[in-house]
């Protein structure tokens, strides 16, 4: 139980004073089943789903009229009430479970006097009563808490399978929280026959009204309609700005073999005499019909400046290189987890629907992260070993050894070591705050003894193994250069006076903002899921979202590298990543509004595990985006270097 606003700030049932029936699951019975916690899985634990058993019994389909269950608390003390009164201010609701469906219940509320607002013959069912409140809050007074004091859970069956499960609160036992006061509470169990099916049960949990609404159904046509403009926008600007850019370059290659390089050496040759061939009578070049030089001078000029101009350095190696291949490794990861989980969830008519199963979801993502754990080491292995060779120290026979060993050591543990961090070092200031607030959202130690069991002996292993793959894979293929064009010794200057589409950080925020419009609609759906009491279950949706998103970020990096290759400026690696990656810029702006006008959370708890995690979906987020978003940039870089010949 706890707050209806703060989702995240749960407390255990007798947390409040409640008295316990007198069973024998007692919580004063030390043999009772009060006292031995539900086993969980590690899902169940990280979810929060601290389950006890509530003290209360009940007999299979009682035929008897129902039982009724209960009991009288101790008067209440100055502490126990102020609890009561906070619980009624606050809001505070408590969730059960009966044979695995949730029920929830309010614990009080805050009203004027009992008598004048059932006096005002609003009636005695609760929206009348909150109509009373609304009437006696303009008129203005205090409030003052009340607690339910009745309960009727009536349990549906269908021969015997529990298929329906609803707890009502009488308002007509409410009753005010005062010190010295004993409270007796009562629980009335009664149970129906139904036809209903054992297999729709959970159906009614399902909001289709609010999934399935037409702006759901909208947004994906919108999305899929930006990935066709996109498309389109992609093939016509750079296929035929492109192709002007071959014909433009293939001027430096005449008809009759002579390229640029043998007109100069022909010129040196022959003299003066053809140099006069392409100028007038005082040295000036002659121009063509469009206003610029012929002959040679004319096809060095058109080479002055584009992209082909860093063909000798935009293979080269990028800064920080075995930071940016564990990066990539934990985006790949990232990639596989997400299209794993998705797709077992999509899965759930042959295994069992996810949403009903508590901390499904939970199990199957560290399922999927363990062993996509060998991905990791792959991809980043591969890559350092893919532009190891353009550095100084992979040029240099004798620094190859010596220092390859240190780099691929230090890739290897940064991929190993890189994400864990960051979620450990989040998650142990989330798990101190849970701790010293003593909600159900703690990790306990034997939970956190097996996740780190988990990783040492099978997410290291296989990250290792991958790294070692990647090591010594194959990937030149025939060639023993991997790489189009060969990388120059010198590395060339990037020039500084460019247009400001050539600049990478004025075009990177554009390319967030494009993919982030293609998922926002579905990321309110999802926010609404963590944060307000919804059972997500539109996973083929959230899969069609997945493939668009992918798509955009990839169209999106590549008319950012373009245009940077195009202002020769050849550092494209960490373009394309920031490219695809500051969709988490405005994943996180995104969840700041949410959290200001779409929820009422509050508290040092709640805020926490609130920012806590959208941080560390934001960073997966980016570390996924930019990840697809080099590799389409390195897929085009390497295709229109291949297409073009080089002196």
């Amino acid at each position: 139980m706890g707050p209806y606003a703060n989702p995240q700030e749960a407390y255990e049932y007798y947390t409040l004073p409640y008295c316990a029936p007198d069973t024998k699951h007692h919580p004063s019975n030390e043999n009772g089943a009060f006292n031995a916690l539900k086993a969980h899985s590690i899902g169940e634990r990280l979810g929060g789903h601290a389950l006890r058993h509530s003290g209360h019994d009940l007999l299979f389909a009682d035929d008897k009229g129902g039982v009724l269950e209960t009991c009288t608390t101790e008067k209440l003390t100055d502490e126990q009430t102020a609890l009561f009164a906070k619980a009624a201010n606050d809001q505070w609701f408590y969730q059960m479970y009966v044979d695995d469906l949730p029920v929830w219940g309010m614990v009080g509320e805050m009203l004027p006097d009992l008598d004048a607002a059932k006096s005002e013959k609003f009636g005695s069912d609760l929206s009348h009563l909150e109509e009373a409140v609304a009437k006696h809050a303009r008129e203005g007074g205090a409030l003052t808490p009340y607690v339910y004091t009745k309960r009727t859970l009536v349990v549906s069956y269908n021969d015997d399978r529990v298929v329906k499960v609803d707890l009502t609160s009488d308002p007509s036992s409410l009753k005010e929280v005062k010190k010295g006061m004993a409270l007796t509470f009562e629980l009335d169990i009664q149970w129906a026959k139904t036809n209903t099916p054992f297999h729709s049960r959970f159906d009614r949990y399902l909001d289709h009204a609010f999934f399935k609404h037409q702006i759901h159904w909208f947004s994906i046509f919108n999305s899929f309609m930006m990935v066709l403009f996109l498309m389109g926008l992609v093939a016509l600007i750079l296929l035929r700005t492109l192709r002007k850019d071959y014909a433009r370059y293939a001027l430096n290659h005449g008809p009759g073999g002579r390229d640029l390089e043998m007109a100069e050496q022909h010129n040196d040759h022959h003299g003066s005499d053809d140099e006069d061939e392409d100028v007038d009578e005082n040295g000036k070049p002659l121009l063509d019909e469009g206003g610029r030089p012929s002959g040679p001078a004319g096809r060095m000029g058109v080479e002055d400046s584009g992209w082909k101009q860093v063909h000798g350095d935009v293979f080269r190696a990028p800064k920080f290189l075995p930071l940016l291949a564990a990066i990539l490794g934990t985006g790949w990861q990232l990639v596989t987890l997400v299209m794993g989980v998705v797709l077992f969830a999509v899965a759930g008519p042959l295994h069992g629907e996810v949403h009903e199963e508590r901390g499904e979801v939970l199990h199957a993502i560290l399922v999927f992260y363990s062993l996509s754990s060998i991905v990791a080491g792959y991809a980043s292995g591969s890559y350092f070993k893919l532009y190891f060779a353009t550095t100084p120290a992979g040029r240099s026979k004798g620094g190859a050894a010596a220092g390859g060993t240190t780099q691929w050591q230090l890739t290897m543990g940064l991929t190993v070591l890189l994400l864990p961090t960051i979620l450990v070092s989040i998650l142990s200031v989330l798990n101190f705050i849970a701790l010293c607030y003593q909600t159900i959202y703690y990790i306990p130690f034997l939970v956190l003894l097996k996740l780190f069991f988990l990783w040492v002996f099978v997410s290291v292993p296989l990250c290792i193994l991958g790294t070692l793959l990647g090591r010594h894979a194959k990937l030149g293929g025939k060639k023993s250069d991997p790489f189009p064009c060969r990388v120059n010794a010198i590395p060339r200057p990037i020039p500084d006076d460019i247009q400001w589409y050539g600049v990478p950080a004025n075009l990177i925020p554009f390319a967030g903002l494009l993919s982030f419009g293609s998922i926002f609609i579905e990321l309110y759906y999802i926010l609404t899921s963590l944060w307000n009491y919804k059972f997500y279950h539109v996973y083929g949706f959230l899969l069609g979202v997945y493939a668009i998103l992918c798509l955009v970020v990839c169209m999106t990096t590549v008319i950012v590298v373009y245009f940077s290759l195009n202002s020769e400026n050849y550092l494209w690696q960490w373009t394309a990543f920031y490219s695809g990656s500051s969709t988490a810029l405005y994943v996180f702006l995104y969840s700041i509004y949410y959290f200001v006008f779409k929820t009422s959370m509050n508290g040092l708890v709640q805020t926490s595990f609130y920012f806590g995690y959208m941080l560390l979906i934001s960073l997966g987020v980016g570390t996924l985006c930019g990840t697809l978003g080099h590799w389409s940039a390195n897929k085009f870089v390497r295709t229109i270097f291949q297409n073009v010949k080089v002196d």
